[in-house]
């Protein structure tokens, strides 16, 4: 049973979605430069995604509070055919429950249904534990980035094929 819902982030969302992001790379050691640790828009996540019309950013509530959020965007310098699965982070206390892969297959649901044939994402090797998710979806290793995210932070470079 399906004890959360998924929904899209609201303006008054901003500021706690962005204080789950920075408490995840903390906790994690991966909150160094060239991360969304650092990225301004971390702050403004609702007026990004308004930004970009083909763009989708979700927040996962487990009553009624904000337990962690994903999306998927179309970052400049990736093929027409592709979006970044980005800022996909869970409060500390909900992980290991199923909700990251269920955010995570929203967002490659919500993809495909705005027509991208792929989905690409970075990350590092402090979040090991989402790299893994990100296999068992199907993600596969690129050698170097791809796109204009701005992260070079990232190491870890990921595609997969909708």
């Amino acid at each position: 049973m399906q004890d959360f819902i998924i929904r899209p982030i609201q303006p008054e969302d901003n500021v706690t979605i962005a204080s789950i992001i920075r408490a995840a790379l903390t906790e994690f050691g991966a909150n160094k430069p060239g991360t969304v640790y650092f990225d301004d828009s971390t702050d403004h996540l609702y007026e990004l995604f308004q930004s970009a019309p083909i763009s989708a950013y979700y927040i996962a509530l487990k009553d009624y509070k904000i337990i962690g959020g994903a999306g998927i965007y179309p970052t400049a310098g990736l093929p027409a055919n592709t979006c970044e699965l980005v800022k996909m982070y869970l409060a500390k206390e909900v992980r290991g429950q199923g909700i990251g892969r269920k955010m995570i297959d929203h967002c490659l649901n919500v993809a495909k249904e705005k027509g991208f044939e792929q989905v690409y994402l970075e990350t590092m090797p402090e979040l090991n534990k989402a790299v893994s998710v990100y296999e068992k979806f199907g993600f596969n290793y690129l050698s170097v980035p791809m796109g204009n995210s701005g992260h070079n932070g990232c190491d870890i470079w990921m595609i997969k094929q909708l």
